[in-house]
């Protein structure tokens, strides 16, 4: 790396800090603010009138934070790209055309189209080269909230990102007086190659909250000194550290909502009493975040464009490439501050519900940083850790290979409909086990072939086998235990109908995620893309799958062209969903209908863990 290029980078590095956790004291201190020479930006969040024939100029566009030299890719002048609203039922037209000196795509996040149309280049989609134009020609058989972006090298990560609206063919079930979507997403002036050598170089590139000698004074004051010795001494030996939250923090991202920085905000106008729906999407690259309304209960009704059973929470965790649909209700005037921490606590995004223009919300602070755990290193239980919650009987241990946990009981979270995600047990056990409460006789005897696990042993591409991996559906996620609000969990999401699918699964596949994170490869059952074979289903068979997360980062697992049905204890109610985070540590499973042939992209929604090995081609024949 040239002295020029490090000195741009470290003067880089402390602008978009500075203006991602919105320090205002130190962003004076810049020799360049760039809030203050931000021009006025138009009301964003508005969703445009319905239509089916659109025209898509893929293009550079100004940054959003206003860099005199740097450009972002967008759509139409803009970045995020421009809001499409759909109607279910109607065939939409997207003539596509790419501005660009290099290949472009677009990706319809979640959207259920024929594999030709998703868009994923090297797949069953050439891609659209300079200067040529592609039309993407599809029904719209679903509504809800949705998203697309580029599925070419890092043009996400460059401003390709926008909201999908599809409206449903009747009428909606929740009125509504206002309807907003937030968009998400982490801006960074670098480039995304650089971003990825600096990750390969030194994983803790971007992680610049190491614990030091004063943390170890307040550990061993709290827990006292043997117990802190002993969990430095255990993390020591896996070469690992408990800070490890984000790759990439806020020392270089800008988190922004609707493209606005935190010191600008986005606002939403309402009259105190209105029912307003605020349509939250995930577009970050890197960046799981952390959803408060503080002072509104949020009303959960939708997940990943489908409709759920309302469920009243004070915050959410939203994963790269997730939506949730939530109501809320001001009866004052407010302003209410729409506060969105970034999992690792490096900066925020933020907006405001106001009745007029020019308001701001109050910013709240920060909550502590989260630490990993030995749970989240799949050690649950070894005396490191503890059980998550869970209690073990007299004499009880973990199976050091299949995860067995007799005798354990779920922790106390209960979801609102009063029913808690079973316990994954071992690999024998989830294959007999219908994850459902209400189960036919037929079901339950239904017969089921599972494929041999793949053989895993640590080394180059697998640092670390979780000795115990456990079903984490109850818990709200790192940070977010014990806060003193109400959390949404995955276990609270239940379909409002019935699965269209009722069938059993009649084959089973277990997969893990694995990764080195010192030199930063991901990958399925050890092995990254350029080493794995084709995950392949038969069309129109039942799957069930199971993923076996061993590594100490969470992953949102993203299946395109087939939906993903949670096996979260709702029983035949499961949530559909087509982005599944999986914790550290955790074991889950959910079911997948192959009813759609083509070539699909299988992959983790971090950019980063993807572009580096986390991905599989699903072959539907």
């Amino acid at each position: 790396m040239s002295s020029l290029h490090e000195r741009q980078t470290a003067s880089l590095t402390r602008r978009r800090f500075v203006t991602g956790a919105g320090l205002l004291g130190a962003a004076l201190a810049c020799p360049r603010n760039l809030e203050a020479v931000e021009p006025p930006r138009p009301a964003t969040g508005l969703i445009p009138s319905a239509a089916s024939v659109f025209d898509l100029s893929v293009e550079r566009v100004p940054a959003p934070l206003g860099g005199m030299s740097v450009m972002a890719t967008g759509i139409n002048g803009t970045t995020p790209m421009p809001i499409l609203h759909w109607r279910q039922g109607d065939e939409v037209q997207i003539h596509v055309t790419n501005r660009l000196r290099e290949d472009t795509s677009l990706h319809w996040h979640g959207i259920r189209l024929p594999a030709d149309m998703d868009g994923v280049p090297g797949l069953s989609f050439g891609g659209i080269k300079p200067g040529e134009t592609f039309t993407y020609r599809f029904p719209v058989r679903q509504s809800g909230t949705y998203w697309y972006h580029s599925h070419s090298g890092g043009q996400e990560q460059m401003g390709m990102v926008g909201a999908l609206v599809i409206d449903p063919a009747e009428a909606s079930r929740h009125r509504v007086d206002r309807d907003y979507v937030v968009l998400l997403s982490d801006w960074t002036d670098a480039d995304p190659m650089d971003i990825v050598s600096n990750l390969k170089f030194d994983s803790d590139y971007y992680n610049f909250r190491q614990r030091t000698v004063g943390t170890f004074v307040q550990d061993a004051r709290r827990d006292g000194l043997g117990a802190t010795i002993r969990d430095r001494l255990t993390w020591g030996g896996m070469n690992m550290a408990p800070t490890d939250i984000s790759d990439v923090s806020g020392i270089i991202y800008t988190y922004l909502m609707n493209g606005q920085p935190p010191g600008t905000g986005w606002t939403g106008l309402f009259a105190p009493g209105e029912r307003i729906r605020l349509r939250f999407i995930n577009a970050a690259s890197m960046t799981l975040f952390d959803v408060r309304i503080p002072g509104l209960t949020m009303q959960v009704v939708g997940a990943d464009g489908n409709d759920v059973e309302p469920v009243s929470v004070d915050e959410f965790r939203i994963s790269p490439a997730e939506t949730y649909d939530v109501i809320v209700h001001p009866r004052e005037e407010g302003p209410y501050t729409v506060f969105v921490q970034s999992e690792d606590r490096t900066g925020f995004a933020r907006g405001t519900l106001a009745v007029r223009d020019g308001v701001l919300g109050p910013v709240p602070p920060m909550d502590p940083r989260p630490l990993r755990t030995m749970t989240d290193m799949g050690m649950a239980g070894d005396g490191h850790g503890g059980m998550a919650g869970m209690d073990m009987p007299s004499g009880g241990h973990a199976s050091s290979e299949r995860g067995e946990m007799p005798g354990m009981k779920m922790p106390e979270h209960k979801s609102p409909h009063e029913k808690s995600a079973p316990m994954n047990m071992s690999d024998d056990d989830m294959g007999d086990m219908d994850m459902s409460d209400e189960k036919p006789a037929s079901v339950a005897a239904a017969p089921l072939k599972k494929e041999p696990p793949v053989p895993l042993h640590p080394g180059v591409e697998v640092q670390s086998i979780a000795v115990t991996s456990i079903n984490r559906l109850a818990e709200p996620g790192a940070g977010l235990e014990h806060n003193g609000r109400r959390v949404l969990t995955y276990a609270d999401l239940r379909s409002v109908r019935l699965g269209e699918d009722r069938r059993p699964p009649s084959r089973e596949m277990t997969l893990h995620l694995t990764g080195n994170m010192e030199r930063f490869i991901w990958g399925f059952d050890g092995k990254k893309f350029s080493e794995a074979e084709p995950i392949r289903m038969m069309l129109g068979e039942r799957l069930r799958l199971v993923l076996i997360n061993d590594t100490m980062m969470e992953h949102p697992i993203h299946l395109h062209g087939l939906w993903s049905e949670l096996e979260n204890g709702q029983g035949e109610y499961r949530p559909y969903k087509h982005t599944i985070t999986v914790k550290p540590g955790e074991r889950l499973s959910y079911l997948v209908s192959a009813d759609t042939p083509g070539l699909w992209a299988f992959h983790c929604h971090l950019l980063y863990h993807m572009d580096t090995g986390m991905f599989r081609t699903v072959v539907v024949s």
